[in-house]
C-alpha cells in the first residue's frame, strides 16, 4: 500500500518548535500530498514511492509547498453539487482561498484545493482551518457600504456587486450596503449609524464620495464623544477603520493607500485586515468646523474644481478638461496671507517611541513663532497625504507621508502662464516639480489662509468664479470637494486620526507556493 512505500521527512514546525496542529493525506493538483497544519502554516510536499537505493531526503523536502495562514482569507468544503441541487452534495474536499501578490502592487485571490473523499477527515481540518482564520483580529466581520452610483461613469455601483461583493461573501464578512440618492446621503446615515454594530466603514467612490464618508465617520465621532462640533481642537479618533474602494476618475486616497487603482486589491486589503493609521486635518472658520479632510487646494486647483463644478451636464473627463484650459487661460492670482506653524523636529532620543516624539513636537509646537508671508498666488496647496495619482506619480506632495505628523504646504507665487505651465507639467514626469523659483515648500503644522478681498473688479470679467470673489466667496477644492467661504480658512493637523484598510504592499510577503488561481 501507499502507506508503506512513502517517505516523508520530519515536521519542520516540530524541528523548529512550533507545534503541528493536523497532519494528514490530501491529493492537490493531482499528486497525493503530506499535508501537515500548524498555527502560522500549511505546508505540503508529494508522497514518493520509497527507491531501492534510497531516496535523499534534501531532494523531498526541495520540493515541499508553503502557505503562510496570515495570506489566507477563507476556507470552504468542497462540494459536486448536480443539476438543480442548492446544498449538500458530494464532499470533494476542501478549497483554501489566499491573498497573492502580483506586479505593481495589485493583490489577487488564489485558490487551493485540497481533495480527500473522507467527511470526517474533512471537516477535522475544516474547524482547526477556521480557528486558526478568527484569531486573525484586525479581520473586519461586518461592514457599513456606501455606494456612489454617480461616481466616474455611473461604475461604483457595477464595481461592488461583479468585484467587491463576491470576495466580501467568500470571506464570510456581513455588509449592510446604502446606495446614495444624493450629496450628503453618506453623512446624513453616518450621524445616525450604531457604529459599534460595525468593524469598519466602506466606501465605494471617487474622491468625493471618499471625502464625505471619512468627515462622517470622524463627525460621529466626536458626537459619541459629546464634543463641541463647532469647535474642535483635539478630536478623538474614529472608531472602526475606513475601507476605499476605488470608482472615481483620479481616486487620489486610493491611490495614496494601495499605490494602484484596483477594486480587488482595495477589497483585499480589507477583507485581510491590513491597518494603517493615518493624519487627518480640520478646516475651520473662526466660528465652525468645516470638514475633516486630508488635503485641500486654494487658488488654481480650487478654481478648476469649481468651473468643473458648473458643468456637470458635460461628461466627466470632458468638463474637467474644459475647467483646466479655461481656468488656465484665466489664469490670475489669489491675494492672501498665509500664517503657518512650521514643524520642529526634536532632537533624536533613541529610548523615544513615535507617540513621544509627537508628543515634544506638539509641546513645543504651542511655543513656536508663527511665519507670515503675504502676496499674490496663483495656487496654494495643503496635503497631510502624499496625494498620488496616475496624474501625479511621485505626487501631488511627495515630501509628506500617510502618518508622519505634519503638513506639506505649496506655494506657487504668481508667474508667467508660460512658467506656470512648466510646473504643473513636472508633476506627471520624474523631475522635481518644486525646482523653480516662484515655488516655496514649507513642512508645517498648522495653517491659515486669509483671502484679500479685491477691490475695482473689471466689469467684463462677469464669469461665475469672480463673482464669487465679489461676493466674498472663495472655492476651496478639499478633498476633490468644492467649498465655498469668505472668512480665514485654519487648518490643523491630528497625528493617526483615523485608520484606513490599506498598506505599502512592499511589505506584504508574497507566497511562493504554487496554485490553481480562479
Amino acid at each position: 500500500p501507499e502507506e508503506r512505500s512513502r517517505r516523508v521527512a520530519p515536521a519542520p514546525e516540530a524541528e523548529a518548535g512550533e507545534e503541528p496542529l493536523l497532519r494528514g493525506i490530501f491529493e492537490i493538483s493531482k499528486r497525493s500530498c503530506d499535508v501537515v497544519l500548524s498555527a502560522r502554516r500549511l505546508r505540503w510536499s508529494p508522497i514518493l514511492p520509497e527507491s531501492p537505493t534510497g531516496v535523499s531526503s534534501i531532494n523531498v523536502q526541495a520540493q515541499e509547498e508553503v502557505i503562510e495562514m496570515k495570506d489566507v482569507f477563507s476556507v470552504k468544503l468542497k462540494r459536486r453539487l448536480f443539476v438543480g441541487q442548492k446544498k449538500g452534495g458530494t464532499l470533494l474536499g476542501i478549497t483554501i482561498f489566499k491573498c497573492l501578490k502580483k506586479e505593481e502592487n495589485k493583490l489577487t485571490d488564489c485558490a487551493i484545493h485540497l481533495n480527500n473523499l473522507s467527511e470526517d477527515h474533512c471537516h477535522s481540518w475544516f474547524r482547526h482551518l477556521k480557528e486558526i482564520l478568527n484569531g486573525f483580529q484586525n479581520r473586519p466581520k461586518s461592514l457599513k457600504v456606501f455606494v456612489n452610483p454617480s461616481s466616474h461613469k455611473r461604475e461604483a455601483t457595477h464595481v461592488y456587486y461583479e468585484q467587491v461583493a463576491p470576495l466580501f461573501r467568500l470571506a464570510d464578512i456581513k455588509t449592510d450596503v446604502t446606495v446614495t440618492e444624493y450629496e450628503g446621503h453618506a453623512l446624513s446615515v453616518l450621524k445616525e449609524c450604531e457604529l459599534q454594530a460595525f468593524d469598519g466603514v466602506v466606501c465605494v467612490g471617487g474622491d468625493g464620495s471618499v471625502s464625505e464618508v471619512a468627515h462622517g465617520l470622524l463627525l460621529k465621532a466626536q458626537i459619541d464623544a459629546g464634543k463641541d462640533t463647532d469647535y474642535i481642537p483635539t478630536p478623538v479618533r474614529a472608531p472602526v477603520p475606513l475601507g476605499v474602494i476605488p470608482a472615481g476618475t483620479t481616486n487620489i486616497l486610493a491611490h495614496t493607500l494601495h499605490g494602484i487603482k484596483h477594486a480587488v486589491t482595495a477589497t483585499l486589503h480589507i477583507i485581510m485586515g491590513h491597518i494603517q493609521p493615518v493624519d487627518v486635518c480640520t478646516f475651520s472658520t473662526p466660528t465652525k468646523l468645516l470638514r475633516f479632510g486630508f488635503s485641500a487646494m486654494f487658488g488654481f486647483g480650487a478654481r478648476t474644481l469649481a468651473l468643473a463644478e458648473k458643468h456637470r451636464w458635460m461628461p466627466s473627463n470632458q468638463r474637467k478638461d474644459f475647467a483646466f484650459i479655461k481656468t488656465l487661460a484665466d489664469l490670475k492670482p489669489e491675494e492672501c496671507e498665509l500664517s503657518f506653524l512650521p514643524l520642529q523636529i526634536p532632537q533624536e532620543d533613541s529610548h523615544e517611541n513615535d507617540k513621544q516624539k509627537r508628543e515634544k513636537i506638539k509641546k513645543k509646537g504651542s511655543k513656536d513663532q508663527w511665519h507670515k508671508i503675504q502676496g499674490h498666488f496663483l495656487n496654494v496647496s495643503i496635503m497631510a497625504i502624499p496625494c498620488l495619482c496616475s496624474m501625479a506619480p511621485r505626487g501631488l506632495a511627495p515630501n509628506t507621508r500617510l502618518n508622519n505628523g505634519s503638513m506639506a504646504l505649496i506655494v506657487v507665487q504668481n508667474t508667467s502662464r508660460t512658467e506656470f505651465i512648466k510646473h504643473l507639467k513636472r508633476y506627471a514626469s520624474i523631475k522635481n516639480q518644486f525646482n523653480f523659483p516662484f515655488v516655496e515648500t514649507y513642512t508645517v503644522q498648522e495653517v491659515k489662509v486669509q483671502p484679500q478681498l479685491k477691490s475695482g473688479l473689471d466689469a467684463k470679467e462677469n464669469t461665475y468664479l469672480n463673482a464669487a470673489a465679489a461676493e466674498g466667496n472663495y472655492p476651496w477644492n478639499i478633498d476633490g470637494d468644492l467649498m465655498k467661504e469668505a472668512s480665514q480658512i485654519h487648518v490643523r493637523l491630528h497625528p493617526q486620526l483615523i485608520n484606513l484598510y490599506g498598506v505599502n504592499t512592499d511589505d506584504l510577503e508574497s507566497s511562493q507556493a504554487t496554485c490553481n488561481c480562479i
